[in-house]
């Protein structure tokens, strides 16, 4: 909702320049989800080491 009424100020102000910013947006947001992809994968994989690294001390608690 605030990025909406940031948008409607911005139009006020400087229509063309609020309307490049509506066209812009999907494309960036297509430029940029590969790198948001290849984070959640890095981030899986960190996790995974973590645990690997974690198990001998949550196995200790068990015993």
């Amino acid at each position: 909702m605030f990025t909406f009424l940031l948008w409607l100020i911005l139009l006020v102000l400087c229509a063309p320049l609020a309307i490049l910013a509506i066209v812009l947006y999907p494309i960036v947001w297509l430029l940029l989800l590969p790198f948001r992809l290849l984070g959640v994968s890095v981030n899986g994989v960190l996790e995974l080491i973590k645990s690997f690294f974690l198990l001998p001390s949550k196995l200790l608690k068990r015993i």
